[in-house]
């Protein structure tokens, strides 16, 4: 893998690039949609490529690990050739889906055990779907990713909660730097199975203690990865102290390698990360909230089910994000809501995958011709606004 800045931003930490892999070239900064099972919900491939104009998904090892099954995957020559798509895959480790296993059992079923048990070998956790009890360690984190063949792989890593007391956080942060040893020496002794070059990202955790935090970063800087990622930061903590530990962390990461914030987010922290030093973000909202007829556009979000789009025959978007604006009106969108369609997910999913996509690349474009810094304080204001 290689990362190029190409315009570093005068006013803010904003910077441009590409990052290139053995699929293709990724221009940052970038928002990478979640295809959690092989597939962006209710989106087909030909439209993430055309009509979102996506250059880069993830997929989750959790799940793939689960459903259809490492052994299908290795059949089909790794998770590329699975779902019939050519440019770059990112996996998480599973670690997320994993520590979060806890919370949903006993949100589904109060007083319940959880659902897994952490040590320092591992992880011993039951299936979400059969109950079926199963073992990730770092060293099978990795093979697995090597065998879903994605270009860009995570290293195993424990997200904790919000909130946490700081000796748990102090523990976990440390436990995740040991892991993160063992994931290099079995990614160090392995190889990618068809054909083409992997790269390893660590993780920076430390929840939001400024002290971990920096630990945390000193110590994943000096792995030297080939990109590096923050973790712990969309798990409930309030907005200000994602930037605060987003930029405490960007301050010492190489400047010369890519930085992913995981599982950010909303358009306006979006821009506010990128603004910190952010090059590569990810998260389900778009097309979760999307099933749910929430839709974002450049002047703020909309909840497409209210009583004032009836008999609203406007486009979605006025000014455009995406090929569907000028097409569907926003009184079709809210009847398919309210008729059960499944059109009404397509839609509104291609719809905000194409917005996040296009804010993005005008990120990008103002970032190389100077303006980003006014662009990014106008933009912050219209799009989080609920219309």
């Amino acid at each position: 893998m290689n990362f190029r800045i190409e315009h570093t931003d005068s006013q803010t930490k904003a910077r441009a690039g590409e990052i290139t892999t053995a699929h293709g070239k990724i221009p940052t900064p970038v928002f990478m949609p979640v295809g959690t099972r092989g597939t962006v919900k209710a989106v087909y491939q030909h439209q993430l490529k055309e009509d979102i104009r996506a250059k880069i998904i993830l997929g989750n090892t959790y799940h793939l690990y689960l459903k259809p099954g490492i052994d299908v995957i290795e059949k089909a020559r790794g998770l590329h050739k699975f779902i019939g798509w050519d440019l770059p895959i990112l996996t998480d480790s599973g670690g997320f889906q994993i520590f979060s296993l806890a919370d949903e059992r006993r949100k589904s079923q109060p007083g319940a055990k959880p659902m897994r048990k952490i040590t320092e070998e591992g992880v011993k956790f039951s299936s979400d779907i059969d109950g079926s009890v199963h073992f990730f360690s770092p060293e099978s984190a990795i093979d697995i990713q090597r065998t879903i063949g994605a270009d860009i792989i995570m290293a195993f890593d424990e997200c904790t909660p919000y909130p946490c007391e700081y000796e748990y956080a102090k523990k976990s942060m440390e436990m995740t730097h040991r892991w993160l040893a063992r994931c290099k020496k079995r990614f160090d002794e392995t190889q990618g199975k068809y054909g083409y070059d992997q790269s390893l990202f660590p993780i920076v955790q430390g929840s939001v203690y400024k002290d971990l935090r920096i630990q945390s970063a000193e110590f994943i800087a000096s792995q030297n990865c080939e990109g590096n990622a923050i973790g712990g930061l969309s798990v409930g903590e309030i907005q200000d102290d994602m930037f605060a530990m987003t930029e405490v962390v960007c301050g010492i990461l190489p400047h010369e390698k890519p930085r992913y914030l995981m599982g950010v987010g909303k358009p306006e922290q979006l821009l506010e990360c990128i603004a910190l030093g952010i090059d590569m973000f990810d998260c389900v909202m778009p097309t979760r909230n999307a099933r749910n007829g929430m839709l974002f556009t450049r002047n703020g979000t909309i909840t497409i089910r209210n009583a004032k789009y009836m008999n609203d025959f406007s486009p979605i978007d006025p000014e455009g994000t995406s090929y569907i604006d000028n097409q569907y009106s926003k009184a079709y969108l809210r009847h398919l809501n309210f008729a059960d369609e499944m059109l009404a997910s397509m839609i509104a999913s291609v719809h905000n995958l194409a917005f996040f996509a296009s804010l993005m690349r005008e990120a990008r474009e103002k970032i190389i011709d100077g303006t980003f810094r006014e662009w990014k304080e106008r933009m912050v204001k219209q799009v989080s606004q609920r219309l």
